[in-house]
């Protein structure tokens, strides 16, 4: 395979689990599961490629709205797959192997207790690498994201006694506070769906109607060949 220039930072819109699950005769959640397995392998493809951070959108504020049922087992899910990840030993899992720090960024107030501490134990184990960073996008929403760090600047100008309010005070209190170069989107979609508006404002978009639960290697490297062939002009 020839030489690719990776994205320093590369997002990923996880869509297509229900349709999948649908196409396949199978409930909502059963697509979900199958997504979460293959964002394993994602992963592991990243850190193969040497990609130094990705942000994966697995789930929305707006998904926090669907029904009870499907939330139940979607958090079953999420719990089963980070439980994984934190007690497997350091010669086994790929976050020890790659030196990943893991991020949970989201309205976290609004999972449940359990699954929150069980991340809070992953955020703990990795904080000390420096290498990569995987940021998992969960009751994510960029609406809510730019709210948070509106209120910490409102805090700090209060403090100072003046109000002065830059570019880069808003992008310092982001929750992820790195640009996107390259946001893949699954599933057929070509909008951003509330996903780190502002990080991707220059950011390439590459659009695949390959759902979730199929997205392979080869639609990977497919993706990061588009983004080599990109002239990038950041609006200039």
């Amino acid at each position: 395979m020839e030489k690719l220039q990776v994205p320093n930072h590369l997002g990923v819109i996880l869509d297509g689990n229900r349709r999948w699950a649908r196409l396949h005769g199978m409930q909502p959640w059963e697509g979900h599961k199958y997504g979460a397995q293959n964002l394993e392998k994602f992963l592991n493809w990243c850190l193969e490629l040497g990609i130094p951070q990705v942000s994966v959108y697995v789930l929305s504020t707006e998904n926090l709205n669907r029904p009870k049922k499907e939330l139940k087992e979607l958090f079953r899910i999420f719990y089963e797959y980070f439980e994984r990840w934190e007690k497997k030993k350091e010669k086994e899992s790929f976050l020890e192997k790659y030196q990943v720090k893991v991020r949970f960024v989201g309205d976290l107030e609004r999972l449940p207790p359990k699954l929150v501490k069980l991340m809070g134990k992953i955020m703990g184990k990795t904080a000390k690498y420096q290498k990569r960073i995987l940021n998992i996008m969960i009751a994510y929403g960029s609406k809510f994201e730019l709210t948070q760090a509106i209120k910490k600047i409102a805090e700090k100008a209060v403090k100072l006694g003046k109000i002065e309010i830059t570019e880069k005070d808003i992008e310092a209190n982001l929750l992820v506070p790195t640009p996107l170069d390259l946001v893949i989107r699954t599933g057929g979609f070509s909008r951003l769906s509330n996903f780190m508006l502002l990080q991707a404002s220059y950011a390439e978009i590459f659009t695949t109607k390959v759902l979730w639960p199929d997205f392979s290697k080869k639609d990977l490297i497919k993706a990061i060949k588009w983004y080599n062939s990109v002239q990038r002009n950041f609006g200039r």
